[in-house]
């Protein structure tokens, strides 16, 4: 069945419901752009080559988006991070490392989700466990303390993390 722009909002919305922040569903949503095709050049086929991808997210502040596309690296990951740019280097459904399975991963790996207060230092630990070291902040506040521990602690684990559940 082909995708659809209603189709899409209906995607989209069915993985916001699993998300119990409030902060995090209005910053999503006040993103979120109607659903609308742009052809972008598919880089590992023949020159040229094009697939329609559906933009559904634009970030103004860092100037990219969230596109949806079934060819590619879709259907596994049909969720992609794609630049806004109207020059022909920008057009690029570029690499498989920016394509995710879900629109929820695909946000929390873009510069969209920055602004939101909801980072905090983690301490990984050898077998993997994380333990959060300070309570919810900014991004660039987080990453600084990550900074100062792994200074004082070169040998330590820290990470940046959030406790947003999203059906994972």
């Amino acid at each position: 069945m082909p995708v659809t722009a209603r189709g899409l909002d209906t995607l989209i919305e069915s993985e916001l419901a699993g998300v119990s922040d409030a902060r995090v569903i209005r910053h999503v949503r006040g993103m979120l752009v109607e659903p609308h095709i742009v052809f972008r050049n598919w880089d590992y086929g023949e020159p040229g080559q094009q697939y329609p991808c559906w933009m559904v997210l634009r970030d103004a502040k860092s100037g990219g988006e969230i596109a949806y596309c079934e060819y590619g690296f879709g259907p596994r990951c049909p969720w992609g991070l794609v630049s806004s740019g109207h020059e022909e280097k920008d057009r690029s459904m570029g690499m498989d490392s920016g394509w995710f399975a879900s629109f929820l991963d695909a946000f929390f790996e873009s510069a969209a989700c920055v602004e939101l207060p909801i980072w905090k230092v983690i301490r990984v630990e050898v077998d993997g466990t994380g333990t959060p070291l300070t309570q919810e902040g900014a991004w660039d506040a987080t990453w600084r303390r990550i900074s100062e521990l792994r200074t004082r602690d070169p040998t330590g684990r820290y990470e940046c993390g959030h406790n947003i559940n999203f059906g994972k």
